[in-house]
This record gives C-alpha cells, sequence and structure tokens, in this order.
C-alpha cells in the first residue's frame, strides 16, 4: 500500500467524484440537462484515473531506488520489501488494468480523445520516471500536466455523453465552455500547486540528485534562485485567484460570502504560509513540511467545488 501511495490515490479518487458531484452536475441542473455519467461510467473512469497512477507510482520507485536509498534511506520498498522483478511486473499489471478501463470508457462514450489520453498516459508516466525527471524543469512540468489532467477528464467524459445525446442542441448553450471553464480553472491550480510542490520536492531531495548528476532545478540554480522562481509562481497564482475572484466568478465578492472567505482562509493564507515556510526552510525536512503543506493547499484548493455546489 504505501509503494502505490495509497492517500495519493484517495485523493485522486475523491478528487474525481468532487469534480464531477460538485462541479459538473450543478452546471449540468441549470440548464436541466441533469447528471450525464451513469455510476458505472464514472466507476470504470475512477479506476481507470486511480489504476495508471498507481502504476506511475511503482515504476518511478522502481527506477528511483539509487537516488531513495540517499535521500530517504527508511522508506526505500522496491529491493527490500518487493523485489525489482515483482515491481516491474506489478506495475505493469496496475497500468494495463487501467489503460483497460479508460478504454471501456472511451468506447461507451465513443470518445477517441478520451482513450488517446489513457493510452498516451501510461507511456508519459514510464519515460517520467526513466528519464524526463532528470532534466531540468521538464519531469516538473510533465507531473504537473498529469494532475490538471485528472479535473480535465471529467469535462472531457462529461462533454462525450452531451454529445452524444443532445448534438443538434448543444451549439445553442454555453454549457460545453461552462463545463471546460469551470472543471479548466481548477485544472489550472492543481498544474500550478503541483508544479510548485514538485520544484520544492526537488529542493527536499537535492543532495542524491546531485549525487546521481539529475539536472533538477536546485541542483541547476541553486538554492536561492530556486526559491525565487518558486515564490514568483507562488505570486503568479495568487494573481491569478485575485483575478478569478474579482473578475469572473459568479459569486458575491463581500466579506460575507462564502465564497471570499473560503478562498482567503482556504487557499490564499496557506500559500502565503508556504512560501513562509519555504524562505525559512534550510534543511530537507523543512522543505517536506513545506511541500506537504502545498499538497494540503491544493486539497484546500479542490474542496473550494463546496461553494459551487453551494451557491449556483
Amino acid at each position: 500500500m504505501r509503494l502505490v501511495r495509497w492517500s495519493n490515490l484517495l485523493f485522486l479518487a475523491a478528487l474525481v467524484w468532487l469534480m464531477e458531484k460538485w462541479v459538473a452536475v450543478p452546471l449540468l441542473n441549470q440548464l436541466a440537462f441533469g447528471e450525464q455519467l451513469t455510476w458505472y461510467v464514472l466507476l470504470l473512469l475512477t479506476l481507470a484515473i486511480v489504476l495508471i497512477a498507481a502504476g506511475g507510482y511503482v515504476i518511478n520507485d522502481y527506477f528511483d531506488v539509487k537516488i531513495d536509498r540517499i535521500n530517504r534511506p527508511d522508506e526505500v520498498i522496491v529491493t527490500r520489501t518487493v523485489s525489482k522483478p515483482a515491481a516491474m511486473h506489478l506495475s505493469v499489471a496496475l497500468s494495463g488494468l487501467g489503460v483497460l478501463c479508460g478504454l471501456t470508457v472511451a468506447v461507451l462514450l465513443r470518445s477517441w480523445t478520451i482513450g488517446s489520453i489513457f493510452i498516451l498516459v501510461p507511456g508519459l508516466l514510464w519515460f517520467y520516471s526513466s528519464s524526463y525527471k532528470r532534466l531540468f524543469m521538464i519531469g516538473n512540468l510533465t507531473i504537473a500536466l498529469l494532475a490538471a489532467m485528472t479535473p480535465m477528464m471529467v469535462a472531457l467524459a462529461n462533454v462525450a455523453q452531451l454529445q452524444l445525446l443532445y448534438a443538434t442542441i448543444l451549439p445553442y448553450t454555453n454549457l460545453v465552455h461552462d463545463l471546460y471553464a469551470w472543471l479548466g480553472g481548477f485544472a489550472l491550480f492543481a498544474f500550478l500547486l503541483t508544479w510548485i510542490r514538485e520544484i520544492v520536492k526537488d529542493m527536499q531531495d537535492q543532495m542524491g540528485d546531485r549525487e546521481l548528476e539529475c539536472h533538477s532545478m536546485p541542483v541547476v540554480w541553486g538554492e536561492l534562485w530556486t526559491k525565487i522562481f518558486v515564490t514568483a509562481l507562488i505570486v503568479l497564482t495568487l494573481a491569478i485567484i485575485g483575478h478569478l475572484w474579482y473578475r469572473v466568478l459568479p459569486f458575491p465578492i463581500g466579506w460575507s460570502s462564502l465564497s471570499t472567505r473560503y478562498i482567503l482562509f482556504g487557499i490564499v493564507i496557506p500559500l502565503l504560509g508556504s512560501l513562509g515556510l519555504l524562505w525559512s526552510a534550510k534543511i530537507p525536512s523543512d522543505y517536506k513540511t513545506c511541500q506537504q503543506l502545498l499538497k494540503f493547499t491544493m486539497l484546500l484548493g479542490m474542496l473550494y467545488s463546496f461553494c459551487i455546489v453551494r451557491m449556483l
């Protein structure tokens, strides 16, 4: 269970459910379309995402044995609890089952796009683990893009189902635009927070990265410039949130608004706290605390969907 990061998989499953039930369904109900994805399609979609992610975690540990022995020797599982051949077989089995579930969803919804994504993602995870993560910035961006795909898969699945049933009337509504806009907003937040957290994680792991000549940002730029870059990303994230809150979101912006209070206390203040932890960090455990707070902030950001289901 530790090898497949069960807590991360639980978060992914919950994220799919939140995006469907608390974002997509309220938007659909506004125009009296009702929930589009049947329970078995939603279950297959969730299983596809979770199983492929689990396979990615296993293959990542398979390729990272040497680095993990330096960065976190007490947490090494592959070669100790699980042999390398067993880890490889487990990764292939999990990814294969995930692809099978994803292709079933694609067939049910008649979507070549969804099918192509579920075929490409396991390969991308393989190349990330074997080589991309050791390249400057490419590995961080790859994981950030994959994190953003989870909300977008919910959007793609709903749009595919709508096009199957209501292709003639969809052009006369803003529903497709609204689905992509709302779920795309959550995807952008997931992308930025994951990118930030991956860079902070590289700062935590830089000892092993230097030893094995990985070209992570802290190794290439040094800690100071990496902290400046992460600070710029956090400021950019806060600026985007501020713009969306003031200019785009259809909710009241007064202090009494649930949306305003949630954004302030659930997202802005934790991000500022992460920034403080980043600049005070000196040892790997400090960076670990910072990236854990960023992970928690990402969870809080996704739970902003509660405001949507309450206020739409």
